[in-house]
């Protein structure tokens, strides 16, 4: 279970609600889209949309996509390789989906390339540490 990139739960979630949207009689860019306010204690009101939301749990997500990142380990190795599967994916259906063209959508195809750059990045400094390479500087 480690080995699976957690982020591919925020865009399983998203294809479920652009594809199983109709069921709803709405789009995904429609569902995110509606607003629901919250009233501050300022008694300023706050107009959150499920696209605010959606994006913010991808970023929790990904906040613990990047600290498994930090982890050694063979598995990690696979974790990548999933990870960048899943940016993949993400990119494909952003470019040549309709109704994947949103913005909630471009900033999880976005957190799923920072996922993969980031992880290998750290997986080779953290190569690097352990074999105590020098690093030219």
């Amino acid at each position: 279970m480690g080995a699976f990139p957690l982020l591919l739960l925020a865009l399983g979630f998203y294809n479920l609600l652009a594809f199983g949207g109709g069921l709803a009689g709405q789009q995904a860019a429609t569902l995110l889209a509606q607003p629901f306010p919250i009233t501050m204690p300022s008694g300023d009101v706050w107009s959150l949309t499920g696209s605010d939301v959606f994006v913010t749990a991808s970023f929790c997500l990904l906040f613990v996509e990047i600290v498994k990142a930090t982890r050694t380990g063979r598995g990690e190795i696979l974790n990548h390789a999933f990870s960048t599967l899943t940016f993949v994916a993400a990119l494909v259906e952003f470019l040549l989906l309709k109704g994947f063209a949103t913005s909630a959508f471009f900033l999880l195809t976005a957190m799923c390339l920072f996922d993969v750059v980031a992880g290998y990045t750290i997986s080779i400094v953290s190569a690097r540490r352990d074999l105590m390479v020098p690093h030219g500087d």
